[in-house]
């Protein structure tokens, strides 16, 4: 599918990137430089996490013989879009039944700790975090996931996979009750990262959540990483740059 943001070549996001790295580096009685990332569609592709769950519940339709196991368990990563009922239309699951079960199914288990490390990295992202680490960035991970059902677990996802975390200038930032809608609480609680530093870069893979970094940080980059989004994101803001990954 098409994106209908405007990417930038390989070589275009590489500079980019290297020049928010090189923004890390801290000038003596300067602010800490802050990066910060969101999670899910950011840092980390989430759909093997869905494929996983999709799975699962086709084994346990196929215990019950029952006609649908085969199309979730041809669930692959690669096909699942954002929302899972349109994942579920790709398969072909359909009938209203096996829609509200498959839906049910999932929700229990995608927010949750206990999956999160069916979660890969994005391409290049655990390299770019370190570098921005080592050159002298705080990394705050600031999720929309909430801290009750997913933040151990998030905490053990970022650790296995590479990624600063449970070391000095590294936080993670979680939402404390799901009910609290993302942009509201990005919104909310984006303005307390300037007592611990100066923002110089926010990754985020929503437009509205970036929207929000440009106004709240104007001398920092606000970085829209083009993977998913939820369906009726607004315009980006002019000021946010786009990135398919972080392979410099």
């Amino acid at each position: 599918m098409t994106s209908p943001y405007p990417r930038p070549s390989k070589d275009q996001q590489a500079q980019l990137l290297r020049s928010i790295v090189e923004r890390c580096a801290r000038a003596p009685g300067d602010r800490a430089p802050i990066v910060v990332f969101d999670l899910d569609g950011t840092l980390m592709d989430n759909r093997p996490r869905t494929a996983a769950i999709l799975q699962e519940l086709a084994r346990e339709l196929h215990s019950e013989a029952h006609g649908e196991a085969e199309r979730l368990a041809s669930a692959k990563t690669e096909e699942l879009a954002y929302l899972l009922g349109d994942s579920l239309r790709r398969l072909g699951v359909e009938h209203p039944d096996l829609v509200h079960r498959a839906e049910s199914f999932w929700r229990a288990r995608f927010f949750s700790d206990s999956y999160l490390h069916h979660d890969i990295a994005l391409p290049g992202s655990v390299e770019f975090a370190r570098a921005c680490y080592e050159t002298g960035a705080s990394l705050v991970y600031f999720t929309g996931r909430d801290l009750p059902l997913m933040g151990l677990g998030s905490f053990q996802s970022l650790r296995d996979l590479g990624f600063p975390i449970g070391v000095v200038g590294t936080e993670l930032v979680c939402k404390p009750d799901a009910a609290i809608p993302d942009e509201e609480f990005k919104r909310a609680e984006g303005p307390k990262l300037s007592r611990i530093g100066r923002v110089v870069a926010a990754f985020d893979n929503e437009p509205g959540n970036c929207n929000a970094f440009a106004e709240m940080f104007p001398q920092a980059h606000s970085l829209f990483v083009d993977t998913q989004h939820l369906p009726g994101a607004p315009p980006l803001d002019g000021r946010v740059r786009v990135v398919t990954d972080f392979e410099m």
